[in-house]
């Protein structure tokens, strides 16, 4: 009991960071649960609490609400809205013995000089929650209450309500774990229980200790989901060419045009992916050449004829990943990334060599993004015109292909294999 609870103060306390700092899931897991100090499966408990709480979040916050019309004030209640929201997951969602639950919840209450003062209702909404809480789920629209409604609406508009509704359900399940193996993908399929999706991605299930894995130590792959996968093939046979990989940490991207052949030149412009790229190069046994670097100030010796640049942004293709993204962004959030990514796409433009090919890549699932940055640039830029993508390019999958000839993958695509990474990439021709 003592381990549980202290599993369970540890993912309170990265929720609360989350919900009320808006700090990403994974700074705040690496900081309050892989330096807590937690015994692995310890570890494990307040991982599957937190990343299951916020990825039910919509649908847990209403569910509490039926039972208390008025939530706790949080400047006098402390974390205690976390707390119920931590116990209904466990009694729903991971199948913790109510008593269990209940009295972890007390505890953790107990524990805390605001949320105290709350314990007798904790104690008395949970136990409720625990007798007519399944009752209630099944009542509930469970795709649009995990959704926000700035997320839904745009999705609505963009893909309309079926492709909408399938993109929020392939959210409420974890990733699967897709490997990039250097060579052999059959073999490393049987090895670790896996299946070829296409190429050289292996797919496993969730719940893998990564450095566990083998392959890991020896560098014969490394972890990339499979959308993440189809930007860099898009350049086509790179073999003996230069490849400027753009905004290229943590280096899936680099690892994969190395690996077919392609000198490259990873520019990065924060010092420490720059240093997680180098150190995921060197496991691998791969050479490139990392410059740190912002893309708008980089100029290279020579124009490249081959330009990949998968731009930051909003990553709401990501959710599956990262399921506090709806919860701590905004709309304000893609207008802001939109506008980088104009500014990285015109410098991106800029390195490519005449009749050269540049790649344009967002992990968004929002136009502003994608789709319109392209329509955009090429208004501006007459030197540059859309090369289509097709069903070939992207392993006969007609279905990741726009009419324009771009590539978009959803999170619904492959579906009954565990989904994919929502992608959007344009290949533009330099004449």
């Amino acid at each position: 009991m003592e381990s549980g609870i202290a599993a369970r103060a540890a993912a309170l306390e990265v929720l609360s960071e989350v919900l009320r700092r808006r700090r990403p899931l994974d700074l705040a897991l690496a900081a309050d649960i892989d330096n807590a100090g937690l015994a692995p499966r310890d570890a494990g408990f307040a991982r599957a609490i937190a990343g299951e709480t916020l990825r039910r979040f919509g649908q847990l916050e209403a569910l509490i609400a039926t039972f208390v019309p008025k939530a706790p004030p949080p400047h006098k209640a402390g974390p205690a809205l976390e707390i119920l929201l931590m116990g209904a997951c466990e009694l729903l969602f991971l199948g913790v013995a109510p008593h269990a639950s209940v009295d972890a919840a007390n505890r953790l209450a107990q524990q805390d000089s605001k949320a105290v003062h709350f314990k007798p209702l904790i104690n008395a909404v949970l136990r409720r929650i625990a007798k007519e809480g399944k009752a209630e789920i099944e009542k509930q629209d469970t795709a649009k209450l995990n959704t926000p409604d700035w997320l839904w609406s745009r999705w609505r508009e963009t893909y309309g309500d079926d492709t909408a509704r399938a993109i929020a359900q392939a959210h409420l399940h974890p990733a699967p774990l897709d490997l990039h193996v250097k060579t052999d993908p059959q073999g490393w399929a049987q090895k670790l229980g896996g299946v070829v999706l296409g190429g050289n991605i292996v797919r496993l299930g969730e719940g893998h200790r990564v450095d566990q894995l083998d392959g890991f130590e020896s560098g014969d792959w490394w972890v990339q989901d499979f959308a993440a996968s189809l930007p860099a093939k898009l350049l086509g046979d790179v073999k003996g060419q230069i490849v400027l990989d753009l905004c290229a940490a943590p280096g899936g991207k680099t690892a994969e045009l190395v690996s077919a052949g392609a000198e490259v030149i990873a520019v990065e412009r924060e010092g420490e992916r720059l240093l997680r790229l180098r150190e995921n190069l060197q496991r691998l046994g791969l050479e490139a050449i990392a410059i740190e670097a912002d893309v708008r100030d980089y100029k290279p010796d020579a124009p490249a004829p081959f330009v990949l640049l998968d731009a930051p942004c909003s990553a709401t293709g990501t959710i599956r990943r990262h399921p506090e993204l709806p919860w701590i962004k905004s709309a304000a959030d893609i207008n802001i990334s939109a506008n980088a990514a104009a500014e990285l796409l015109e410098s991106a433009a800029a390195m490519v060599a005449p009749g050269g090919l540049l790649v344009f890549a967002v992990c968004s699932l929002e136009p502003e993004e994608g789709s319109e940055q392209i329509e955009h640039f090429l208004r501006a830029h007459g030197d540059f015109a859309r090369e289509a993508v097709t069903a070939d390019d992207v392993y006969g999958m007609a279905e990741l292909v726009t009419p324009d000839g771009d590539l978009r993958t959803l999170p619904c695509h492959l579906a009954a294999q565990g989904g994919m990474d929502g992608f959007y990439a344009a290949r533009l021709r330099r004449k």
